[in-house]
């Protein structure tokens, strides 16, 4: 089969495809198929072949979706790089995946001064890259695709250890765009406005699933994200539709909650979207949709439509075709509803493994599927209800806390915002409770909150130690740094 890109550019040439949100510049099916096949053509004159591995480190912006689509047409595999890593951390990165060749942009070419490879810059470089526009571009066979074939290498965000390598295939990826679009439906009129980074799936699905459905995807204008200017953008240029995370959530609506009830669906993803947050969109109108998923299931596993979170505020909904979710005990049994236990998670969203790491694959598989690492459980109608990483279960005294129920507990609290709960070193108990709490209120505040969970929490699972911050730290895909985290209680 022929790249997305080819195939929809030949149905519906004269569609929309692409948005430039800084410049305004519309670009239809066929003039995006036309830039992508010269641009492959620069990257074949690079040395670039089928199979080789295409690093991009670079923010959101067009010139990022036409590398995506180039990359498949020529038959290499895409290898999206944090655009906020050091020297170091990128060429340790594109060491491990085997690049061939690695793309940047201006703000990111002193970051690439460490690969051992060429580079190529999509604006005028500075010293060490060429200057992918003025590259003639050489002929070159397109490539087919099968299902099976890898079509991009993915590192995990980290938060608990080094990044690992995902291999996502043609069919993780169609699988994925088509179990999304039975949740969030699709119309013709869609626009998807793309603001997070291209270098984590919440932002990269939607630049293949805009294609596969022959809609729109709006490309916001690079740069650190700003509530303002992304509701000036959503509304210039009538998005119907944006993936966030939930901090991002609450910026779009503590700047204005005018606009965002004008979008068919937010979809809110890369950690836990807190209920007040889901109370707070309904109050303005706001579609929310949130989401559990991970780069390993190419996006989401499970996602909630607005009327799921009215009848079960803080579930994800049920999970979404072609992803089976099962919960399983210690001893590796199914759990019965209400349960908890790890999320295991199986079917054609699937990762099939790590790149070149089959002991890391091997651990990660078991025979109900591939292990999250995530504690949840499925109530009585099936939706699914996301704990906690297990690895943050505390042991204090000898019992055993779940961090997810106290943090669900501090964030009823009217002053509460956001929690984070964990388990820090302790002489006498092992491990005492600690949490991190956000919002208006100081640490002189947190008797209140202290006092609130006492009333519905036994005394062993009641935060010791406390930290108020402005904002949880968080990873560039939203997920809570929990290195960060465990550093606000150094010493304590």
């Amino acid at each position: 089969m022929r790249d997305w890109l080819t195939l929809r550019a030949d149905a519906t040439p004269t569609r929309t495809a692409m948005i430039d949100a800084r410049s305004g510049e519309t670009v239809s099916y066929a003039t995006l198929d036309d830039r992508v096949a010269t641009l492959a053509g620069r990257l074949s004159a690079l040395g670039l072949n089928a199979g080789d591995h295409l690093a991009v480190l670079a923010r959101t912006r067009p010139a990022f979706v036409e590398l995506v689509h180039a990359v498949a047409r020529v038959g290499a595999v895409l290898v999206p790089i944090n655009a906020r890593l050091t020297a170091d951390e990128v060429a340790t990165i594109a060491d491990r995946a085997d690049v061939d060749l690695l793309v940047c942009e201006s703000s990111t070419e002193a970051a690439t001064e460490m690969f051992d490879g060429p580079v190529a810059s999509l604006d005028t470089p500075n010293a060490n890259a060429r200057d992918l526009v003025s590259v003639d571009p050489a002929p070159f066979e397109p490539a087919s695709w099968t299902r099976d074939q890898t079509r991009v290498v993915m590192a995990t965000s980290g938060t608990t250890g080094g990044p690992k390598l995902v291999r996502l295939t043609t069919g993780n990826l169609a699988a994925s765009a088509a179990a999304s679009s039975w949740r969030l439906g699709v119309l013709p009129s869609d626009r998807w406005y793309c603001t997070l980074p291209m270098y984590h799936m919440g932002g990269l699905a939607p630049v293949y699933r805009s294609v596969l459905y022959g809609t729109v995807v709006v490309v916001a204008t690079p740069g650190s994200f700003d509530p303002e200017r992304a509701l000036r953008e959503m509304d210039a240029h009538d998005a119907t539709g944006v993936s966030l995370v939930p901090t991002m959530l609450r910026n779009l609506l503590d700047a204005d909650d005018s606009v965002l009830p004008d979008l068919r669906f937010a979809l809110v993803g890369g950690a836990a979207t807190p209920d007040a947050l889901v109370d707070r969109a309904h109050e303005a109108g706001v579609a929310v949709y949130p989401s559990y998923g991970m780069t390993e299931t190419a996006s989401q596993i499970a996602t909630a439509r607005p009327a799921d979170t009215e009848r079960a505020l803080g579930s994800v909904g049920t999970p979404l075709v072609f992803s089976e979710v099962s919960i399983l005990t210690d001893d590796g049994d199914e759990a019965p509803a209400g349960e908890p236990g790890e999320i295991v998670v199986s079917g054609a969203t699937v990762t099939p493994g790590y790149y070149d790491d089959p002991e890391a694959t091997e651990a990660a598989f078991g025979p109900h599927g591939f292990h999250t690492g995530d504690a949840g459980y499925r109530d009585e109608d099936g939706r699914v209800w996301v704990l906690n990483r297990l690895d943050d279960r505390i042991v204090t005294g000898g019992e055993n806390v779940d961090p997810g129920e106290v943090v669900g507990v501090l964030r009823d609290h009217p002053d509460v915002t956001d929690a984070f709960v964990l388990g820090v070193p302790d002489d006498r108990y092992g491990e005492r409770v600690a949490a991190v709490v956000t919002g208006p209120l100081d640490v002189g505040d947190v008797d209140s909150v202290e006092s609130f969970a006492r009333e519905r929490l036994a005394g062993f699972k009641i935060p010791r130690t406390w930290r108020v911050v402005d904002d949880l730290p968080r990873t560039a895909s939203g997920t809570v740094d929990r290195e960060a985290i465990r550093g606000l209680f150094d010493g304590a």
